[in-house]
C-alpha cells in the first residue's frame, strides 16, 4: 500500500552493450554527499553487468513513459529498439522525456535477502519542468493523478 515513482536504471558493459531495468526501489540517501539507493534481485538477469559497472544513470519516468516502464520491466530481446536517449557523462543512456536523471558513480553494493541494494553517489542531475511522474501501487502504474 505505498505508492512510488517508477525509474529505468541504464548502464553500459565496457563492451558497449545497453543496459536497463525498471525498478521503484529506488530513495535519497544523502544530501551531502549526493547520495541514492536502489535495489535489484540477485537473480536478475542485469545483476552481473549493474554490479560490475563503474556508473549507472536513473531515469524517474514521467506519465507518458507508462509504455517504457512494461518494457523495461518484461524480459523483451528488443527492448532498446527504438528508444530515444543521449548518452551520459559516463555513457550510461539518458532517456528522452525522463522527468528527471541522476548519471552515478557506482558507490558501493551490499547483499542483503535476495536483493542487492545499490548506493550511488551523484555526479549529474537534472529534471524536465512541469513533468508529471509516473506513479506505480497496488501492481499498477498510474498516469492521471491530481499532482
Amino acid at each position: 500500500m505505498f505508492a512510488t515513482g517508477v525509474t529505468i536504471v541504464t548502464a553500459r558493459t565496457p563492451t558497449g552493450e545497453l543496459v536497463g531495468l525498471t525498478a521503484n526501489s529506488f530513495n535519497s540517501v544523502s544530501i551531502q554527499p549526493p547520495l541514492v539507493l536502489w535495489s535489484l534481485s540477485q537473480a536478475a538477469s542485469s545483476m552481473a553487468a549493474l554490479s560490475t559497472s563503474s556508473h549507472y544513470a536513473i531515469n524517474i519516468l514521467a506519465a507518458d513513459q507508462k509504455e517504457l516502464a512494461e518494457r523495461f520491466a518484461g524480459k523483451r530481446e528488443d527492448r532498446w529498439a527504438d528508444v530515444a536517449f543521449t548518452e551520459g557523462i559516463s555513457g550510461a543512456p539518458i532517456l528522452a522525456g525522463a522527468a528527471a536523471s541522476f548519471e552515478c558513480f557506482n558507490r558501493s553494493r551490499y547483499e542483503e535477502g535476495d536483493h542487492v541494494i545499490f548506493v550511488g553517489e551523484v555526479e549529474r542531475c537534472e529534471h524536465r519542468a512541469g513533468a508529471v511522474p509516473l506513479l506505480y501501487h497496488g501492481g499498477k502504474f498510474y498516469t492521471e493523478h491530481p499532482l
